[in-house]
């Protein structure tokens, strides 16, 4: 195929072919074909919010159920943070009815964020994950993984201290450092931040408002950090979660198979449901 600079000399045997097919009627042959063509190709384009069949391992795209399909939907990412009052952090997201968000936290760990980033790979499910600077400077094939396969990365300090009794340099310390090592390990910074425990203060909050971070906190918290057991953790999700809802889950900081595996059974179940995932 010829690009924009060629030579428009060369087009011209190319309109006299066209000319002598239209004579002979060939040209409408080949129109009508290509609207019919047109009209069957719908399948290889995804509905705009929507996750087309999964595809397997070798990349072929398979066949997937009615149900399947309807499972894997996730809402396009945002282009632009929103924007909140000074001093409050986002508690819940605002795209449509039944629309909610996934935020994982504490990772990247090696044993549970790969699980974690399958289950949302099988459902089309995008999330967000709210990275230690520490985990990422010590595991950065996996944070590159989160952020390769489209997930939104949060800044979550560099060690998980609670900031709210530390002075201001100390709280520009743990979130620049944070910053820095998230860039370094994916080549992204981050454009939100979420503090540990919840626990914000007015140097975090102007900390954030320089750095151009958006607060991020949460709306549903199955409490999974403390393994209260997977029912208890699926429980807890499906009753609280409705439209809006900011859902906290953890993949580093501990033994989080309680969280892999009820993640694979309130996931689903929520889709389900009709409700689609979105990032704040």
């Amino acid at each position: 195929m010829r690009g924009d600079g060629d030579d428009r000399g060369a087009e011209r045997p190319l309109v006299s072919r066209r000319v002598l097919l239209a004579a002979s009627g060939a040209v409408l042959v080949t129109s009508a074909a290509a609207a019919a063509a047109g009209e069957h190709d719908s399948p290889t384009r995804a509905l705009p919010g929507r996750v087309g069949a999964p595809s397997s391992p070798d990349g072929v795209r398979s066949a997937a159920s009615p149900a399947e399909l309807t499972r894997q939907r996730t809402r396009p990412p945002r282009r632009a943070q929103p924007r909140l009052p000074y001093g409050e952090p986002m508690y819940t997201v605002d795209d449509g009815p039944k629309v909610v968000a996934l935020t994982i936290d504490d990772g990247p760990s090696p044993v549970y964020t790969p699980q974690i980033l399958a289950i949302l790979r099988r459902y089309g499910v995008t999330a967000s994950f709210s990275m230690i600077g520490q985990n990422a400077a010590a595991f950065p094939g996996i944070a590159r993984e989160v952020a390769g396969a489209g997930h939104m990365i949060v800044n979550h300090t560099w060690n998980h201290h609670n900031l709210a009794p530390m002075s201001a340099a100390a709280v520009w310390e743990e979130i620049s450092r944070a910053t820095d090592a998230i860039h370094a390990a994916t080549g992204q910074r981050p454009g939100m931040f979420r503090a540990p425990y919840g626990a914000w203060s007015p140097a975090v909050f102007r900390y954030c408002a320089r750095a151009g971070l958006t607060p991020l906190a949460w709306s549903v918290d199955p409490r999974d950090w403390s393994r209260p057991g997977v029912g208890a953790i699926v429980r807890d999700i499906e009753s609280d979660t409705r439209t809006g809802s900011i859902i906290l889950e953890h993949d580093g900081g501990g033994n989080r198979s309680q969280t892999v595996a009820a993640l694979k059974i309130w996931l689903p179940r929520l889709l389900d449901a009709g409700y689609q995932f979105t990032t704040p």
